[in-house]
């Protein structure tokens, strides 16, 4: 059974890049039992993996979303494959669309058809992280010939997904879902559709994990922090279509059209921090945690504001705390 509290990296961008190695250290020392390792502009996600599984060995681990459009399916599966057998620790697995900008800007590869693309990948990765030979022809995904010398029966496969047509993927071949920056109304609204879908498809629910940042007692430091990341999410496709949702639409249509990340962060409004993020004392901290459970999501991943709190220690010592927090019935029975 996952318990219903685990921790997401956060790659703050006015934090050094080592700061990562340090929340693991927290994460482990307040007894908080898995670590999400996503991939931006610092380390690779699965070298940085190997390096927290050897630092805080009882860690589980689990690396992404990936986009699969730059990810094929045998690097994913040699990479946390090699990050399992270097590190002894289980290792899941997450993937994405992530967006035009990273996609064809930084990799120079084609990010449209994301989600028959994505089905594509996972109907080819699970065998192989079975240990069997590839061997898949689809659309999007060709694979022949490899065989994964450790395999990995036991890796989850998760789908990041925005939009409907993503969700309905995810619902339907995913292990877990995960949702970066959304309400708890968001997560109520996944939390039906993918039910909804996995019944259709005679399937077992997803798991639900939605990451949310965490800010204990925030000062002016932390919420800069935080406005900063959040602009970073104004443009790109649905996550500017979900900012829309909750009334923003003018700052998505700033960041559409060109500004400038430092203006967009400084009039990001408190309201809209509040409303995807778990923020002030310990006991709203906890209950706004409580809000994501009691929405549908089987597990809170919480994401440390650090910039007023060194290496998110205060955050993650409430997360821990809060693991005392009565999951849904639901989840109880993942």
């Amino acid at each position: 059974m996952r318990a219903p509290i685990e921790v997401v990296l956060p790659f703050w961008l006015d934090a050094p890049d080592e700061e990562a190695l340090e929340i693991a250290d927290a994460a482990s020392a307040v007894g908080l039992s898995a670590l999400w390792i996503g991939e931006m502009a610092t380390f690779d996600a699965f070298a940085l993996a190997t390096a927290v599984g050897l630092r805080a060995p009882g860690l589980g681990l689990r690396v992404g979303p990936l986009p699969v459009s730059v990810r094929t399916p045998v690097s994913i599966a040699l990479g946390a494959s090699s990050v399992a057998s270097l590190t002894g620790c289980h290792i899941d697995v997450a993937l994405g669309a992530s967006s035009p900008f990273i996609v064809a800007g930084w990799h120079d590869r084609e990010w449209s058809h994301s989600a028959a693309r994505m089905r594509e990948t996972i109907e080819c990765l699970r065998p192989i992280l079975r240990g069997e030979r590839a061997d898949y022809d689809g659309r999007y995904v060709h694979s022949h010939g490899f065989r994964l010398r450790h395999p990995l029966p036991r890796t989850r496969v998760g789908v990041g997904p925005f939009g409907p047509t993503m969700v309905q993927v995810a619902a339907r071949f995913a292990d877990e879902v995960v949702l970066n920056l959304a309400s708890p109304q968001r997560v109520s609204q996944v939390r039906q559709r993918i039910d909804q879908g996995a019944v259709a498809a005679g399937r077992t629910p997803p798991h639900l994990t939605a990451w949310v940042p965490v800010a204990v007692r925030p000062g002016e430091a932390a919420l800069r922090q935080l406005a900063g990341q959040l602009a970073v999410y104004l443009a790109p496709p649905g996550y500017g279509e979900m900012f829309c949702e909750l009334g923003f639409a003018e700052f998505v249509e700033r960041a559409r059209n060109g500004a400038r990340r430092s203006e967009l962060a400084a009039a990001i409004p408190l309201e809209l921090a509040e409303q995807l993020a778990a923020l002030g004392t310990p006991e709203q901290v906890a209950g706004q945690l409580r809000a994501y459970l009691q929405a549908g999501a089987d597990t809170v991943a919480v994401i440390p504001v650090t910039a007023e709190d060194p290496a998110g220690r205060t955050a993650l010592q409430c997360a821990a705390d809060s693991c005392r927090i009565t999951s849904p019935a639901r989840g109880a029975a993942q």
